[in-house]
């Protein structure tokens, strides 16, 4: 199924955030920015394509699988241990002090029989997707499947956010200890304690408001995430309010990230015909990501025949080791580059980036810095 991309007036969406009275219009000026950063799905839409229960719906926890098993928390279920040549894809629920979320977890067929931990990748859908649309556009599972990693994919609420995005541009979601990094973190480390996983290989990637809510777990937990992958997001810090998010998204940020953040090496995606999150943006979370001594060498083009041309700009840390990629994709929209059409916002033809953010978690363990291992949970 083919899907059209998002356009939005920004301007438009900009001048309803800030014109009107300020109290009378919070509502409205909220509204906007979840309008603006929303990826609208089409109404039509199959339960192939997106096999999900209705919104109103609970999720009873049940393992969708030959068995019905409930996955808690922290408990491994028996049922893990059966060799299941695709793997399985379990839903869960985790509760914090900020919050409870849903998500789904895919285990992969290896982890029955696994001698040693494996890898885990935390994947963040943008607004108005779920789980199953991101995993199914992402085609991450089946990639997973190849490697023998776990994915996990947590999912906003429409309480959380109407539009289900990630509280980014909100500044109290972009600290360590509250909001949704608490939260998301807490959730990785549990399934984490449930699943023979790795933890110097644990990930974070997402697209949209799902990629800037990657940034900002990078930037406040590089005890946890090895290293993260950003595709048409935007670098941590680049708002704090609905105004600055706004003009961020229309034209990049107007300031920096916190320049003395412990850097987690970073692979960024983003399209130059995005008229959704301007490129600028790409170019932000690439430096971002840049530590002291980096050298960011020069754009090379990438050719693939059927795909499009991109630019792929690497910068080596002091000691000669890739710190971050940076692939600007030519003509691509505001979707996951070389993703399927069975998930929304995709675009199969250009690189694929499930593909290559996998190449360079896989070269990125985590490494424990004195400044990293400093970072402690709060008491």
């Amino acid at each position: 199924m083919r899907k059209s991309h998002l356009k939005i007036n920004l301007q438009s969406f900009l001048n309803q955030a800030t014109s009107a009275p300020r109290i009378a219009n919070l509502m409205a000026a909220t509204r906007a920015i979840q309008s603006a950063l929303a990826l609208t799905l089409p109404q039509t839409q199959t339960p192939a394509c997106r096999p999900a229960a209705p919104e109103a719906q609970e999720s009873k926890g049940e393992v969708i699988d030959i068995e019905a098993v409930t996955l808690n928390d922290a408990s491994p279920s028996a049922a893990d241990r059966v060799i299941d040549p695709d793997g399985r894809f379990v839903e869960g629920s985790h509760t914090t002090p900020q919050g409870r979320r849903d998500y789904k977890l895919y285990i992969p067929p290896q982890a029955a029989w696994a001698k040693h931990p494996l890898p885990l990748v935390v994947m963040l859908h943008g607004c108005t997707q779920d789980a199953d649309d991101f995993a199914a556009g992402t085609a991450m599972n089946a990639a997973a499947r190849e490697r023998g990693l776990f994915v996990l994919y947590p999912q906003q609420s429409a309480q959380a956010n109407p539009q289900r995005c990630w509280n980014w541009f909100k500044h109290s979601h972009q600290a360590r200890e509250r909001g949704e990094p608490a939260l998301l973190a807490s959730m990785v480390r549990t399934v984490m304690a449930s699943q023979p996983i790795d933890p110097d290989r644990v990930w974070v990637a997402g697209l949209s408001a799902g990629g800037a809510m990657a940034a900002i777990l990078a930037q406040t937990h590089p005890d946890l995430f090895a290293a993260a992958g950003v595709h048409s997001g935007l670098a941590a810090g680049s708002a704090r309010d609905l105004p600055s998010a706004m003009a961020a998204m229309r034209q990049g940020a107007s300031t920096a990230s916190d320049a003395a953040a412990i850097k987690v090496p970073t692979i960024v995606f983003h399209g130059d015909a995005d008229t959704t999150v301007h490129p600028a943006n790409g170019t932000q979370a690439f430096s971002a990501a840049l530590t002291a001594g980096s050298k960011p060498g020069s754009g090379v083009a990438v050719e693939q025949p059927g795909r499009r041309s991109a630019t792929r700009r690497i910068a080596r840390a002091a000691d000669g080791s890739v710190q971050a990629e940076h692939w600007l994709v030519q003509g691509a929209p505001h979707a996951w580059s070389g993703g399927s059409s069975r998930g929304s916002y995709t675009d199969p033809t250009g690189p694929d980036a499930t593909v290559e953010m996998l190449r360079f978690f896989s070269q990125h363990p985590r490494i424990p810095s004195a400044a990293a291992a400093a970072v402690r949970e709060p008491g």
